[in-house]
Protein backbone atom coordinates (compact mmCIF):
# COMPACT_ATOMS: atom_id res chain seq x y z
CA UNK A 1 0.00 0.00 0.00
CA UNK A 2 1.91 3.02 -1.24
CA UNK A 3 -0.75 5.67 -0.71
CA UNK A 4 -2.21 6.98 2.52
CA UNK A 5 -4.74 4.49 3.83
CA UNK A 6 -8.28 5.83 3.92
CA UNK A 7 -10.52 5.44 6.95
CA UNK A 8 -12.79 2.99 5.10
CA UNK A 9 -9.88 0.78 4.08
CA UNK A 10 -8.46 0.76 7.59
CA UNK A 11 -11.68 -0.27 9.30
CA UNK A 12 -12.87 -2.90 6.83
CA UNK A 13 -9.58 -4.60 5.97
CA UNK A 14 -8.41 -7.64 8.00
CA UNK A 15 -6.18 -7.31 11.01
CA UNK A 16 -3.09 -8.24 8.95
CA UNK A 17 -3.39 -4.84 7.26
CA UNK A 18 -3.03 -3.28 10.70
CA UNK A 19 -0.09 -5.45 11.74
CA UNK A 20 3.54 -5.01 10.82
CA UNK A 21 7.11 -5.73 11.84
CA UNK A 22 7.41 -2.21 13.27
CA UNK A 23 5.03 0.63 14.12
CA UNK A 24 6.40 4.17 13.92
CA UNK A 25 4.27 6.75 15.74
CA UNK A 26 4.74 10.22 14.23
CA UNK A 27 5.68 11.18 10.67
CA UNK A 28 7.96 14.09 11.42
CA UNK A 29 11.64 14.00 10.39
CA UNK A 30 12.52 11.34 13.00
CA UNK A 31 9.60 9.03 12.25
CA UNK A 32 9.71 9.33 8.48
CA UNK A 33 13.46 8.75 8.39
CA UNK A 34 13.08 5.67 10.61
CA UNK A 35 10.26 4.32 8.45
CA UNK A 36 12.16 4.99 5.22
CA UNK A 37 15.28 3.07 6.27
CA UNK A 38 13.23 0.21 7.75
CA UNK A 39 11.18 -0.14 4.57
CA UNK A 40 14.27 0.08 2.35
CA UNK A 41 15.69 -2.85 4.34
CA UNK A 42 12.60 -4.93 3.61
CA UNK A 43 10.68 -4.65 6.87
CA UNK A 44 6.94 -4.09 6.98
CA UNK A 45 6.36 -0.67 8.57
CA UNK A 46 3.27 1.22 9.69
CA UNK A 47 3.80 4.99 9.91
CA UNK A 48 1.06 6.66 11.95
CA UNK A 49 0.61 10.45 11.76
CA UNK A 50 -1.99 12.26 13.88
CA UNK A 51 -2.58 15.08 11.38
CA UNK A 52 -2.88 15.26 7.60
CA UNK A 53 -0.22 16.64 5.29
CA UNK A 54 0.63 19.38 4.65
CA UNK A 55 0.76 20.55 8.24
CA UNK A 56 2.52 23.33 10.11
CA UNK A 57 5.38 22.88 12.59
CA UNK A 58 7.28 25.56 14.48
CA UNK A 59 10.84 25.61 13.17
CA UNK A 60 13.56 27.93 11.97
CA UNK A 61 13.44 26.09 8.62
CA UNK A 62 17.24 26.30 8.33
CA UNK A 63 19.08 23.03 7.82
CA UNK A 64 22.78 22.60 8.55
CA UNK A 65 25.09 20.28 6.59
CA UNK A 66 24.30 17.50 9.12
CA UNK A 67 20.65 17.50 8.07
CA UNK A 68 21.58 17.89 4.42
CA UNK A 69 23.62 14.69 4.61
CA UNK A 70 20.60 12.79 5.91
CA UNK A 71 18.40 14.08 3.09
CA UNK A 72 20.95 12.89 0.55
CA UNK A 73 20.97 9.47 2.24
CA UNK A 74 17.19 9.27 1.79
CA UNK A 75 17.40 10.06 -1.90
CA UNK A 76 15.54 13.37 -1.59
CA UNK A 77 15.92 15.71 -4.57
CA UNK A 78 17.53 18.74 -2.91
CA UNK A 79 18.14 20.72 -6.10
CA UNK A 80 17.17 24.36 -6.43
CA UNK A 81 14.79 23.28 -9.20
CA UNK A 82 12.97 21.16 -6.61
CA UNK A 83 12.45 24.23 -4.44
CA UNK A 84 15.38 24.01 -2.01
CA UNK A 85 17.35 27.13 -1.11
CA UNK A 86 21.00 26.50 -0.37
CA UNK A 87 22.98 28.45 2.21
CA UNK A 88 26.74 28.88 2.41
CA UNK A 89 27.19 29.26 6.14
CA UNK A 90 26.38 31.31 9.19
CA UNK A 91 26.47 35.07 9.73
CA UNK A 92 26.94 35.90 13.42
CA UNK A 93 26.02 39.29 14.87
CA UNK A 94 26.73 40.44 18.40
CA UNK A 95 28.92 42.61 20.59
CA UNK A 96 29.00 45.30 17.92
CA UNK A 97 30.59 42.87 15.45
CA UNK A 98 29.42 40.99 12.39
CA UNK A 99 31.20 37.84 11.23
CA UNK A 100 30.36 35.70 8.20
CA UNK A 101 31.56 32.10 8.35
CA UNK A 102 31.26 29.49 5.61
CA UNK A 103 30.35 25.94 6.56
CA UNK A 104 33.60 23.97 6.99
CA UNK A 105 34.95 21.82 4.18
CA UNK A 106 34.82 18.27 5.53
CA UNK A 107 34.97 14.75 4.19
CA UNK A 108 32.02 13.71 6.37
CA UNK A 109 29.51 16.45 5.55
CA UNK A 110 28.63 18.66 2.57
CA UNK A 111 29.76 22.29 2.63
CA UNK A 112 26.27 23.74 2.31
CA UNK A 113 23.00 23.80 4.19
CA UNK A 114 19.40 24.14 3.02
CA UNK A 115 16.20 26.03 3.77
CA UNK A 116 12.71 24.60 3.41
CA UNK A 117 9.40 25.30 5.16
CA UNK A 118 8.40 22.59 7.61
CA UNK A 119 4.89 22.05 6.24
CA UNK A 120 6.44 21.03 2.92
CA UNK A 121 9.63 19.50 4.34
CA UNK A 122 7.92 16.95 6.58
CA UNK A 123 5.57 15.84 3.83
CA UNK A 124 8.48 15.23 1.45
CA UNK A 125 10.09 12.90 3.98
CA UNK A 126 6.83 11.07 4.70
CA UNK A 127 6.15 10.56 0.98
CA UNK A 128 9.70 9.28 0.52
CA UNK A 129 9.05 6.73 3.26
CA UNK A 130 5.88 5.70 1.44
CA UNK A 131 7.78 5.27 -1.81
CA UNK A 132 10.16 2.96 0.02
CA UNK A 133 7.21 0.81 1.12
CA UNK A 134 6.09 2.21 4.46
CA UNK A 135 2.29 2.23 4.98
CA UNK A 136 1.28 5.73 6.06
CA UNK A 137 -1.93 6.40 7.96
CA UNK A 138 -2.75 10.11 8.25
CA UNK A 139 -5.28 11.55 10.74
CA UNK A 140 -4.37 8.65 13.01
CA UNK A 141 -4.31 9.81 16.63
CA UNK A 142 -2.44 7.23 18.72
CA UNK A 143 -3.56 6.75 22.30
CA UNK A 144 -2.68 4.05 24.80
CA UNK A 145 -0.08 1.38 24.09
CA UNK A 146 -1.08 -2.27 23.98
CA UNK A 147 0.96 -4.01 26.70
CA UNK A 148 1.63 -7.71 27.09
CA UNK A 149 0.52 -8.48 30.66
CA UNK A 150 3.16 -11.18 31.14
CA UNK A 151 6.24 -9.40 29.79
CA UNK A 152 5.28 -5.73 30.13
CA UNK A 153 6.41 -5.18 26.54
CA UNK A 154 4.53 -3.00 24.10
CA UNK A 155 2.86 -4.99 21.32
CA UNK A 156 0.95 -2.29 19.49
CA UNK A 157 -1.12 0.83 19.94
CA UNK A 158 -4.74 1.90 20.14
CA UNK A 159 -5.69 4.78 17.88
CA UNK A 160 -8.57 6.85 16.55
CA UNK A 161 -8.64 7.14 12.79
CA UNK A 162 -9.98 9.86 10.53
CA UNK A 163 -12.39 12.70 11.13
CA UNK A 164 -14.86 10.16 12.53
CA UNK A 165 -12.26 9.13 15.16
CA UNK A 166 -12.94 5.46 14.52
CA UNK A 167 -11.28 3.23 17.16
CA UNK A 168 -8.67 0.89 15.67
CA UNK A 169 -5.70 -1.13 16.90
CA UNK A 170 -2.32 -1.65 15.30
CA UNK A 171 0.00 -4.52 16.25
CA UNK A 172 3.78 -4.99 16.00
CA UNK A 173 6.51 -6.50 18.20
CA UNK A 174 8.41 -3.19 18.11
CA UNK A 175 7.17 0.39 18.33
CA UNK A 176 9.14 3.58 17.65
CA UNK A 177 8.06 6.72 19.51
CA UNK A 178 8.60 9.63 17.13
CA UNK A 179 5.74 11.68 18.54
CA UNK A 180 7.73 14.75 19.52
CA UNK A 181 8.35 16.55 22.78
CA UNK A 182 4.95 15.70 24.30
CA UNK A 183 5.44 11.98 23.39
CA UNK A 184 2.30 10.65 25.02
CA UNK A 185 3.38 7.14 24.07
CA UNK A 186 6.59 7.41 26.10
CA UNK A 187 4.69 8.80 29.08
CA UNK A 188 2.23 5.93 28.88
CA UNK A 189 5.22 3.55 29.05
CA UNK A 190 6.49 5.30 32.19
CA UNK A 191 9.26 7.37 30.57
CA UNK A 192 9.19 10.88 32.00
CA UNK A 193 11.23 13.97 31.21
CA UNK A 194 14.42 14.52 33.18
CA UNK A 195 14.22 17.85 34.97
CA UNK A 196 18.02 18.14 35.17
CA UNK A 197 18.33 18.53 31.39
CA UNK A 198 17.99 21.87 29.60
CA UNK A 199 14.84 22.86 27.76
CA UNK A 200 14.41 25.60 25.24
CA UNK A 201 11.57 27.43 23.55
CA UNK A 202 11.49 28.60 19.95
CA UNK A 203 9.08 31.26 18.72
CA UNK A 204 8.94 32.43 15.13
CA UNK A 205 6.93 34.07 12.40
CA UNK A 206 7.27 35.02 8.71
CA UNK A 207 7.55 38.43 7.05
CA UNK A 208 7.58 39.47 3.43
CA UNK A 209 11.05 40.94 3.07
CA UNK A 210 13.67 41.95 0.50
CA UNK A 211 16.07 39.76 2.50
CA UNK A 212 14.26 36.58 1.47
CA UNK A 213 17.08 35.34 -0.79
CA UNK A 214 19.94 35.69 1.73
CA UNK A 215 22.30 32.74 1.23
CA UNK A 216 23.62 32.79 4.82
CA UNK A 217 21.74 31.79 7.95
CA UNK A 218 21.87 34.71 10.33
CA UNK A 219 22.25 34.36 14.10
CA UNK A 220 22.05 37.25 16.57
CA UNK A 221 23.86 36.25 19.74
CA UNK A 222 22.58 39.14 21.81
CA UNK A 223 18.89 39.10 22.52
CA UNK A 224 17.95 42.33 24.28
CA UNK A 225 14.74 43.14 26.11
CA UNK A 226 14.61 46.94 25.83
CA UNK A 227 11.05 47.49 27.03
CA UNK A 228 11.81 48.40 30.64
CA UNK A 229 13.73 51.17 32.34
CA UNK A 230 16.92 49.19 31.86
CA UNK A 231 17.98 47.02 28.95
CA UNK A 232 18.27 43.32 29.80
CA UNK A 233 20.31 40.67 28.00
CA UNK A 234 18.31 37.45 27.74
CA UNK A 235 19.56 33.82 27.60
CA UNK A 236 19.07 32.93 23.97
CA UNK A 237 19.61 34.04 20.39
CA UNK A 238 17.65 35.41 17.48
CA UNK A 239 17.68 34.22 13.88
CA UNK A 240 16.81 35.46 10.42
CA UNK A 241 16.59 32.87 7.64
CA UNK A 242 15.71 33.89 4.09
CA UNK A 243 13.18 31.46 2.61
CA UNK A 244 13.75 32.30 -1.06
CA UNK A 245 10.01 32.73 -1.62
CA UNK A 246 9.66 36.40 -0.77
CA UNK A 247 9.62 35.84 2.99
CA UNK A 248 12.03 35.62 5.93
CA UNK A 249 11.67 33.29 8.90
CA UNK A 250 12.40 35.43 11.96
CA UNK A 251 12.48 33.92 15.41
CA UNK A 252 14.28 33.41 18.67
CA UNK A 253 15.42 30.49 20.76
CA UNK A 254 15.48 30.82 24.53
CA UNK A 255 16.94 28.57 27.24
CA UNK A 256 15.37 27.74 30.60
CA UNK A 257 18.55 28.69 32.44
CA UNK A 258 17.34 31.89 34.03
CA UNK A 259 14.36 33.35 35.85
CA UNK A 260 13.50 35.25 32.67
CA UNK A 261 12.48 32.00 31.00
CA UNK A 262 9.15 31.76 32.81
CA UNK A 263 8.41 35.36 33.61
CA UNK A 264 8.52 36.84 30.11
CA UNK A 265 6.12 36.69 27.17
CA UNK A 266 8.45 35.54 24.40
CA UNK A 267 6.02 36.45 21.65
CA UNK A 268 6.16 40.04 22.88
CA UNK A 269 9.96 39.83 23.06
CA UNK A 270 10.02 38.71 19.42
CA UNK A 271 7.78 41.63 18.42
CA UNK A 272 10.03 44.08 20.27
CA UNK A 273 13.17 42.58 18.71
CA UNK A 274 11.69 42.83 15.22
CA UNK A 275 10.70 46.43 15.86
CA UNK A 276 14.37 47.25 16.51
CA UNK A 277 15.39 46.06 13.02
CA UNK A 278 16.01 48.44 10.10
CA UNK A 279 12.70 49.50 8.57
CA UNK A 280 13.71 48.54 5.03
CA UNK A 281 14.00 44.87 6.07
CA UNK A 282 10.23 44.80 6.40
CA UNK A 283 9.89 43.05 9.76
CA UNK A 284 6.79 45.02 10.66
CA UNK A 285 3.29 43.88 11.69
CA UNK A 286 1.76 44.72 8.31
CA UNK A 287 4.29 42.46 6.56
CA UNK A 288 3.72 39.49 8.85
CA UNK A 289 2.31 36.59 6.81
CA UNK A 290 1.27 34.35 9.69
CA UNK A 291 0.88 34.25 13.47
CA UNK A 292 3.74 33.97 15.95
CA UNK A 293 4.00 30.33 17.00
CA UNK A 294 6.08 28.64 19.68
CA UNK A 295 7.37 25.15 20.49
CA UNK A 296 9.50 23.42 23.11
CA UNK A 297 13.05 22.23 22.39
CA UNK A 298 13.85 19.07 24.41
CA UNK A 299 17.62 18.86 24.71
CA UNK A 300 20.50 16.58 25.69
CA UNK A 301 18.77 13.22 26.21
CA UNK A 302 16.07 14.61 28.47
CA UNK A 303 14.09 11.37 28.26
CA UNK A 304 15.73 7.99 28.89
CA UNK A 305 16.21 5.10 28.35
CA UNK A 306 15.99 5.29 24.58
CA UNK A 307 14.99 1.64 24.43
CA UNK A 308 12.85 -0.28 26.87
CA UNK A 309 10.27 -3.07 26.61
CA UNK A 310 9.88 -2.97 22.84
CA UNK A 311 9.81 0.85 22.57
CA UNK A 312 12.54 2.96 20.93
CA UNK A 313 12.66 6.76 21.23
CA UNK A 314 13.86 8.90 18.32
CA UNK A 315 14.13 12.64 17.75
CA UNK A 316 12.40 15.03 20.14
CA UNK A 317 10.72 12.15 21.97
CA UNK A 318 14.16 11.18 23.23
CA UNK A 319 15.41 14.74 23.79
CA UNK A 320 17.86 14.65 20.89
CA UNK A 321 17.97 18.45 20.30
CA UNK A 322 21.53 19.82 20.31
CA UNK A 323 21.94 21.98 23.46
CA UNK A 324 24.63 24.08 21.78
CA UNK A 325 22.41 25.51 19.03
CA UNK A 326 18.85 24.20 19.36
CA UNK A 327 19.13 22.15 16.16
CA UNK A 328 16.72 19.24 16.14
CA UNK A 329 16.08 18.03 12.60
CA UNK A 330 19.56 16.62 11.93
CA UNK A 331 19.53 14.63 15.16
CA UNK A 332 15.96 13.49 14.61
CA UNK A 333 16.95 12.06 11.24
CA UNK A 334 20.24 10.62 12.48
CA UNK A 335 18.60 8.88 15.44
CA UNK A 336 15.94 7.52 13.09
CA UNK A 337 18.62 6.07 10.83
CA UNK A 338 20.47 4.55 13.81
CA UNK A 339 17.27 3.09 15.25
CA UNK A 340 16.35 1.55 11.90
CA UNK A 341 19.75 -0.11 11.55
CA UNK A 342 19.51 -1.59 15.06
CA UNK A 343 15.97 -2.85 14.45
CA UNK A 344 16.92 -4.47 11.13
CA UNK A 345 19.78 -6.33 12.80
CA UNK A 346 17.58 -7.36 15.75
CA UNK A 347 14.85 -8.60 13.39
CA UNK A 348 17.31 -11.03 11.82
CA UNK A 349 18.13 -12.71 15.17
CA UNK A 350 16.68 -16.15 15.78
CA UNK A 351 15.58 -15.89 19.41
CA UNK A 352 13.88 -13.36 21.67
CA UNK A 353 16.99 -13.09 23.87
CA UNK A 354 19.21 -12.38 20.87
CA UNK A 355 16.81 -9.73 19.57
CA UNK A 356 16.75 -8.01 22.96
CA UNK A 357 20.54 -8.07 23.09
CA UNK A 358 20.67 -6.36 19.71
CA UNK A 359 18.03 -3.77 20.66
CA UNK A 360 19.84 -2.84 23.87
CA UNK A 361 22.65 -1.52 21.65
CA UNK A 362 20.50 1.42 20.55
CA UNK A 363 20.84 3.58 23.69
CA UNK A 364 24.52 2.64 23.89
CA UNK A 365 25.13 3.81 20.31
CA UNK A 366 23.33 7.09 21.03
CA UNK A 367 25.47 7.71 24.10
CA UNK A 368 28.66 6.82 22.26
CA UNK A 369 27.66 9.11 19.37
CA UNK A 370 26.26 12.13 21.25
CA UNK A 371 26.66 11.60 25.00
CA UNK A 372 29.97 13.38 25.54
CA UNK A 373 29.10 16.17 23.12
CA UNK A 374 25.74 16.76 24.81
CA UNK A 375 27.45 16.86 28.22
CA UNK A 376 29.66 19.66 26.90
CA UNK A 377 26.52 21.32 25.60
CA UNK A 378 24.88 21.21 29.03
CA UNK A 379 27.90 22.98 30.51
CA UNK A 380 27.71 25.54 27.70
CA UNK A 381 24.03 26.16 28.42
CA UNK A 382 24.79 26.91 32.07
CA UNK A 383 27.50 29.37 31.09
CA UNK A 384 25.48 31.38 28.58
CA UNK A 385 22.57 31.44 31.00
CA UNK A 386 24.63 34.02 32.88
CA UNK A 387 24.11 37.37 31.10
CA UNK A 388 27.56 38.62 32.14
CA UNK A 389 29.27 35.60 30.59
CA UNK A 390 27.17 35.93 27.43
CA UNK A 391 28.04 39.62 27.11
CA UNK A 392 31.78 39.00 27.46
CA UNK A 393 31.64 36.10 25.00
CA UNK A 394 29.90 38.12 22.30
CA UNK A 395 31.98 41.28 22.74
CA UNK A 396 35.36 39.56 22.76
CA UNK A 397 34.80 36.30 20.89
CA UNK A 398 33.52 37.79 17.65
CA UNK A 399 36.69 39.81 17.18
CA UNK A 400 38.71 36.58 16.74
CA UNK A 401 37.82 34.87 13.43
CA UNK A 402 39.88 31.74 14.17
CA UNK A 403 38.17 31.31 17.54
CA UNK A 404 34.78 31.79 15.89
CA UNK A 405 35.60 29.19 13.22
CA UNK A 406 36.31 26.77 16.05
CA UNK A 407 33.09 27.86 17.76
CA UNK A 408 31.07 27.26 14.59
CA UNK A 409 32.42 23.73 14.30
CA UNK A 410 31.71 23.14 17.98
CA UNK A 411 28.18 24.58 18.04
CA UNK A 412 27.10 22.95 14.77
CA UNK A 413 28.84 19.64 15.59
CA UNK A 414 30.63 19.63 12.25
CA UNK A 415 33.93 17.76 12.43
CA UNK A 416 35.61 14.89 10.64
CA UNK A 417 35.89 11.96 13.07
CA UNK A 418 39.18 10.84 11.51
CA UNK A 419 41.77 12.74 9.51
CA UNK A 420 40.42 16.15 10.47
CA UNK A 421 42.32 19.30 11.33
CA UNK A 422 43.50 20.41 14.77
CA UNK A 423 40.11 21.94 15.59
CA UNK A 424 38.39 18.67 14.76
CA UNK A 425 40.77 16.72 16.96
CA UNK A 426 40.26 19.07 19.91
CA UNK A 427 36.44 18.95 19.65
CA UNK A 428 36.39 15.19 19.14
CA UNK A 429 38.79 14.73 22.04
CA UNK A 430 36.68 16.83 24.38
CA UNK A 431 33.57 14.89 23.39
CA UNK A 432 35.30 11.58 24.09
CA UNK A 433 36.49 12.49 27.57
CA UNK A 434 33.26 14.19 28.68
CA UNK A 435 30.76 12.05 30.63
CA UNK A 436 28.28 10.19 28.42
CA UNK A 437 25.29 10.71 30.66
Amino acid sequence: MTESASVTESVTTPRSERSADVIVVGAGPAGSTTAYHLAKSGLDVLLLEKTAFPREKVCGDGLTPRATKQLVAMGIDISEEAGWLRNKGLRIIGGGSRLQLDWPELASFPDYGLVRKRDDFDEQLARQAQKAGARLYERCNVGAPIINELTGHIEGVNAKLGDEKTPVTFHAPLVVAADGNSTRLSLAMGLHRREDRPMGVAVRTYFTSPRHDDDYLESWLELWDRRGAQDRLLPGYGWIFGMGDGTSNVGLGVLNTSAAFKELDWREILKAWCASMPADWGYTPENMTGPIRGAALPMAFNRQPHYTKGLLLVGDAGGLVNPFNGEGIAYAMESGSIAAEVIVQAHARATYAQRELALQRYPKILKDTYGGYYSLGRAFVKLIGNPKVMKIATQRGLTHPVLMKFTLKMLANLTDPTGGDAMDRIINGLSKVAPKA
